[in-house]
């Protein structure tokens, strides 16, 4: 059996509130799956809203259908890397609210966000990529 294991020392801040473990580490027989940077497009037509909220949920949604892909969830998630256009307090929180709703109760993978100037395509404010620990069954 394969696990995936968050570490949060003691003698650290905690990091929960904002949706982030000090680290993270898997046990066991099996496979990493290296996710690309998913954007905040919706649909197959990649429309991206103005809104950065609505933005921040589509590219986790996007996040969970790669996941899903594989027959994972966000709990296989080791580690993600967020790149934020303009990055401010407030897209902080609310990123942070974001990413409590899609893990729920389950651990934080370790977390690096990255402020930016620009992305890929005109309009976009976010993207999240991922490495994910997908154990033998």
């Amino acid at each position: 059996m394969s696990k995936v294991i968050n570490k949060n020392p003691a003698a650290l801040f905690d990091p929960t509130p904002f949706g982030f473990s000090h680290a993270t580490s898997a046990e066991g027989n099996g496979k990493y799956v290296f996710i690309s940077g998913q954007s905040g497009g919706e649909g197959l037509n990649h429309h991206l809203s103005n809104d950065f909220r609505t933005q921040v949920q589509s590219a986790l949604k996007n996040l969970e259908t790669v996941l899903n892909g594989y027959g994972l969830n966000v709990g296989n998630v080791l580690k993600i890397t967020i790149l934020i256009v303009n990055h401010d307090e407030a897209k902080l929180k609310i990123w942070s609210e974001e990413m409590q709703k899609t893990w729920k109760k389950q651990g934080f993978p370790a977390s690096t966000l990255i402020p930016v100037p620009r992305l890929a395509l005109d309009g976009m404010q976010i993207e999240v990529d991922a490495i994910a620990f997908m154990g033998d069954k």
